[in-house]
Order: structure tokens, then sequence, then C-alpha cells
């Protein structure tokens, strides 16, 4: 065994195993294959015995059980009646029913998330960028021996794909402070394709009154910019804002004490300032931004005809209706509670309803389309 185990350069224990496996065979019938190490059967593992066990009385339990209850704890309290010896655990019993293949209910399926912005197919495909923003509200910095207790509110921005921060605490944000933060934004770093909100007021507008867009909209259309509106009580659109808002909160307002608001306005710029340098890499890399126009001016842009597109994401109704500009527009009756992308076009006056579905980010199916007049009134300041 010695030399052959020189002869081929294997140890002698390897000699001694394909001896002992071909022992009283044939040498053409001895399997001399590979294996892999270790027992063939866990050390642990339940006897066949007990597992046909836990079998047997899972039937039993479903069709005699008074309680009609025939899952892993009813099965390990049945054994337990039965004075079984070494009765397993309920996680034991619920790995037998699975290697046995008894189980009723089927595994959930995890499927991949869908692409950054895929209810919008140039979004998708970063062909373009948009810029996020939110309002983080109920910050308070504490009343001292010299001043009052002061209410804050900050403003945050971030753009989908640079990771582009931007960071106005301030008393109240109103949609004047809103408009003027983005603005200075967009002159310093260039203009996004699409501007995403929430449905708060200083976004979108009042909502008493049907047709109404606000101020950030009207700036946002007149700039070229599409404003998008994100689904109220739904998870997933504002995920890249609500993180910054978090990651903000931890950073600067949980991390220093703060004893008026300006030190907080210096803190935060500081903060933005290192953010946009962590993440100067990937601003790079993101989509192309376009140039602040010359002569825009603030006036104009409230004043003018609406022209351009807003974009509403709304979940269906029962009914497959879908509210929109505090109108309720009747889309497909065979789209109940299901996501729903209204594109207000504004230069062709119409809505486009197109169904969207997470399991198929690609597909944007049209799903109805109804005229729309845009109002001609006159915007108050």
């Amino acid at each position: 065994m010695r030399s052959v185990a020189r002869r081929f350069r294997v140890s002698l224990c390897t000699v001694q195993r394909w001896v002992a496996r071909g022992k009283g065979k044939r040498p053409d019938r001895v399997d001399l294959a590979d294996r892999p190490g270790g027992c063939p059967v866990g050390p642990r593992r339940t006897a066949s015995q007990l597992e046909d066990l836990v079998v047997s009385t899972r039937a039993d339990l479903k069709a005699d059980s008074d309680l009609g209850e025939y899952g892993a704890a009813a099965v390990r309290d049945r054994l337990v009646e039965l004075r079984v010896a070494a009765v397993p655990s309920v996680r034991t019993v619920n790995r037998i029913f699975e290697r046995r293949g008894v189980l009723d209910a089927s595994r959930r399926v995890r499927r991949p998330a869908p692409p950054p912005g895929w209810y919008l197919p140039d979004l998708a495909a970063r062909a373009v960028e948009l810029d996020s923003f939110d309002v983080v509200e109920g910050l308070v910095i504490g009343k001292t021996a010299d001043a009052a207790a002061v209410d804050v509110e900050v403003l945050n921005a971030v753009s989908l794909f640079g990771g582009l921060v931007g960071s106005w605490p301030t008393g109240v944000v109103t949609a004047k402070f809103a408009v003027d933060c983005a603005l200075a934004r967009w002159r310093t770093v260039g203009l996004p394709r699409y501007d995403q909100f929430d449905n708060d007021t200083v976004f979108q507008g009042a909502h008493q009154w049907p047709d109404t867009f606000g101020r950030v909209t009207r700036v946002c259309l007149s700039l070229g910019v599409v404003p998008v509106f994100a689904p109220p009580r739904e998870t997933g659109f504002q995920a890249a804002i609500e993180n910054y808002n978090g990651r903000w909160q931890a950073k600067v307002w949980a991390r220093f004490k703060h004893p008026c608001l300006p030190e907080l306005v210096a803190r935060s710029d500081r903060f933005v300032a290192a953010a946009r340098l962590r993440s100067a890499a990937r601003v790079e890399s993101a989509p192309p931004r376009r140039p602040f126009p010359a002569g825009w001016s603030m006036p104009g842009a409230l004043h003018k005809p609406l022209a351009g597109r807003v974009v509403f994401l709304r979940r269906s109704d029962a009914g497959g209706g879908v509210t929109v500009l505090g109108r309720k527009h009747p889309v497909d009756s065979s789209w109940p509670g299901r996501l729903v992308r209204a594109d207000v076009d504004l230069d062709a006056q119409e809505i486009r309803f197109h169904a969207l579905r997470r399991r198929q980010p690609e597909v944007h199916r049209l799903l109805r389309t109804t005229p729309y007049a845009p109002p001609n009134k006159r915007f108050r300041e």
C-alpha cells in the first residue's frame, strides 16, 4: 500500500480507503469516484422512524383533531401525550415537515427590487436625473436662560443617482422658502429632468380647491422640470429622501446641542459640504443636468400660462378610479387597488393613465386617456 501511495502520489489513508471500498468486489465494479467529506448522514439528524411518526401524527391530527390544528406545535404536544422518547422541538418538527414535503403553505417568493426610478422610463434608463425634496418637522431648540424655545423645520433635498444633498433649516418651511432654496440649488448644480415631492401643500398647493397648481409646481414647469408627486402612504418612492432625512437628523440634529438657529444652519452647511465631498465620484457619474436658463424671472414664471407636464403617482380605489388634482377620474375597473401613473400633459390638454407593476417595471401599459383643460386663472401671490 505504501508503494502504491508513493507511485500515485497520494496518502496512505487514501489507498487504504480504496482497498476497503473494493474489498470482496471485482475491480471493475468498485466505485472509486470522489465523495464529499464528512458523514453521509448528520450524527444529530432525527431518526427516520421518529420522522415517520411525526408525519403520521400530523396526518391523524389533520383528519381527527377536534380543534383542527395539525401544525408543528400541535404535533409536538401529541407526541408528548403519547410519551414518545426524545420528542423533537417545534423547529425540528417544522424541518421534518419541509423535508418530507407535507407543508400546505408555499414559501414566499422573493423577487428582485425594481431599478431606481422604475416608474418613469427615461429615469429608469439613467438618462436623466431626479431631485427629491421633503420637510422634516417637529424639531425644537430647547428653552434656555437667554432665549425661548424655537420651532425648527428643515427642507432637505437629494438627487436619485448622484446623491447630491442639500439642507436648509428654518423656522417654518413655506412655499416661497422652498422655491428660493430650490432655485439656489439649481443655479449652482444645474437643473434635473424631474423633481419629486410628497403631497404637502407646500409643494402641491392648496387641497381644498380642484385644479390647483402651487408656487413650486409653477416654477418647475417654467424651468422645464417635471414635478412628480409620490403616492400617499406608499413606501419606496420616497426612499432616497427619507434615508437622507434620517441621516441628517442622526449626524447633525441629534449629535450636537444647538443653542440657536444660526448655529444649526452653520453646522448643517458644514455637514452638507462634507457629504457632497464624500459623494463627489457618484455625482460625476450621474446623468448630466441642464444649465439654469439666463434671463429667467420669478414673476413671469408664476403668471404665464401653464405648459409642460406634471406626473401624479396614485393607487386606484376599489372601482379602479384615481383622484388627481382634486377630481376623481374613472380609469379601469379591471385595475382596482393598483399603482397608476397619471401624466397631466398641459400642452396636449389631456391626462394619460398608465398601469404600473413592480413585478414588471419595464411595462407601462396605457389604461385611459382623458381630456383635461388646465385652469387659466391668474396665480395669486
